[in-house]
């Protein structure tokens, strides 16, 4: 029998059911009439379980069992299926007559935490990378199911194409018929199909007929209506004023996005687009530093009875490239010397620093004709005159006759790396002191130390820069022991080989630092 109406239960925004202990409604209000879909004339008299059958086996009709059982109050909050899909939050009261619910329909305040929690995994996806273009390719599957059931993003090459960089689709029975709509989409479009619309900087709702309709290629709408066909909703990819791309949005219901979804995909959109474009002045940055480095870096020279291999690896961070340099050249006397360096700093103003120091040694040695040392203290003395204003490390090693056949390897050492040399036999030393002497830029022009070691013929040796050996989770000692050990295995390649498969080994193509190496083997004695 309904209970007498109590003008507060009846006024109350939030629902209310009462059930007594054989579990049939007493009571409902007019907002629990609301949230539910059915009257209380319909409702009231009848089993709880008969009408909403569904809570025989979820978690909502388990509290609702538990509280009536155990005489304690629960409350819950949970996603309620077919006929109500929507996400309830409820507190089951247990009293004299039975149970009271208070409940009331959350989905609106899910949907924005859900909105909110999207937004910041979108945000960390675009700042927690450098590598924007994989972020690109993962940000689709972020969107989904929030905004849409599907979702695609289109960004513009720098001649200005489109292309499709990423989708995701909700169903995963359709993420590769999602897929291959994206591979194809864009070819034929006409002009006012949404997403060149979007391209052109508008923000385009539209029906899934009207989506359908639009496609020219029967295989396309033969993909397009396995996929619903879904309603689209386009919005432009803005970075600095420009578009860079577009966000499509698909929705399996049919029904365009709500004010607020459509709000919160702008805002994706924004934070997207100004990913892009800083990637876009990030990959302008990287290349400035790495073209200039690599143009301020000459071909070695290849002196008669030798040869001589560089290379030249930059960093996976623009920021850090731009200090390290290799070299190679004669002297009038007929000496060969290679040089090795690191100028402090790793930006666009290291690589024109390195340009200059670089020059001036070349100089130095070219008109002086002297040995390393005298080379290295004549630097020091003209970047002091000439205020350079940075420091440099440097090892300059020089390559000239000996006696019986052998190569006199004389050296000095400006704070750099130490030297390897592998013997014709294949066992590899390290050269002279570890940390040399003091830096390039020092101001002062005191005397330098040099050193001479015969080399046998088929000998080689290395000059490398700490970026091939040094890491943040480890010393250098460890780094130069790991690099000796690499090049006693790899000893015996040809010497171009060696070098390569030594970066490989050791940096995988991709250092935190820049890298530089710089490597000369004698000819072996003909049989």
């Amino acid at each position: 029998m309904p209970l007498p109406l109590d003008p507060l239960l009846e006024a109350m925004p939030v629902g209310f059911m009462a059930i007594n202990h054989d579990w049939v409604v007493t009571h409902l209000n007019p907002a629990g009439s609301a949230v539910v879909g059915t009257t209380p004339a319909e409702l009231i008299g009848t089993n709880f379980f008969e009408a909403f059958p569904a809570n025989l086996h979820n978690e909502f009709g388990r509290v609702y069992r538990h509280a009536m059982d155990a005489r304690v109050p629960q409350m819950i909050e949970a996603f309620y299926p077919d006929p109500l899909n929507a996400w309830f939050e409820a507190y089951a009261v247990p009293v004299d007559t039975g149970l009271a619910l208070y409940f009331s329909d959350v989905t609106e305040r899910r949907a924005a935490q859900g909105r909110l929690a999207m937004l910041a995994r979108v945000g960390a996806e675009m700042t927690g990378t450098l590598d924007v273009a994989d972020a690109i390719r993962r940000i689709p599957r972020l969107l989904t199911p929030e905004l849409g059931d599907g979702s695609l993003l289109t960004v513009l090459d720098e001649s200005g194409r489109p292309r499709d960089a990423g989708s995701w689709h909700v169903d995963p029975e359709k993420r590769d018929l999602l897929a291959g709509y994206a591979e194809r989409r864009l070819s034929g479009l006409p002009a006012d199909a949404p997403v060149l619309r979007s391209l052109r900087g508008e923000t385009v709702v539209t029906t899934g007929q009207a989506a359908f309709d639009g496609l020219p290629d029967p295989e396309m709408r033969a993909i397009f209506g396995k996929l619903g066909p879904p309603s689209v909703t386009t919005l432009p990819l803005l970075g600095n004023a420009r578009v860079v791309g577009a966000l499509t949005l698909l929705s399996a219901s049919g029904r365009a996005p709500s004010a607020e979804n459509l709000l919160t995909a702008r805002e994706v959109a924004d934070r997207v687009g100004l990913a892009l474009h800083n990637a876009w002045l990030f990959d302008q940055h990287k290349q400035l530093a790495e073209g200039l480095q690599r143009r301020l870096l000459s071909a070695p020279v290849q002196p008669e009875g030798a040869e001589v291999v560089v290379r030249y690896t930059p960093a996976a961070e623009a920021a850090r490239v731009g200090g390290d340099w290799h070299d190679s050249f004669r002297q009038p006397g007929g000496a060969t010397v290679l040089v090795i360096g690191d100028v402090v700093g790793h930006d666009t103003e290291a690589a024109a620093a390195m340009g200059q120091i670089r020059a001036l040694l070349r100089g130095i040695a070219a008109y002086s004709d002297a040995g390393p040392a005298e080379v290295l203290r004549g630097l020091d003395a003209a970047m002091t005159q000439l205020d350079v204003g940075t420091y440099a490390t440097a090892a300059v090693a020089r390559f000239e006759p000996g006696a019986a056949g052998c190569t006199r390897l004389r050296w000095s050492n400006a704070g750099h790396l130490p030297l390897l040399v592998v013997e014709p036999g294949g066992a590899v030393h390290q050269v002279g002191s570890w940390r040399g002497e003091r830096l390039l830029g020092s101001g002062t022009d005191a005397p330098r130390s040099e050193s001479v070691l015969d080399l046998a013929p088929g000998s080689t040796v290395l000059l490398v820069t700490d970026g091939l050996i040094e890491r943040r989770d480890s010393d250098l000692d460890v780094g130069m022991d790991l690099l000796r050990g690499v090049v006693t295995e790899l000893a015996a390649l040809p010497l171009p080989e060696l070098c390569d498969e030594l970066i490989d080994r050791l940096v995988s193509g991709r250092p935190d630092d820049d890298v530089a190496l710089v490597a000369i083997r004698l000819d072996a004695p003909t049989p």
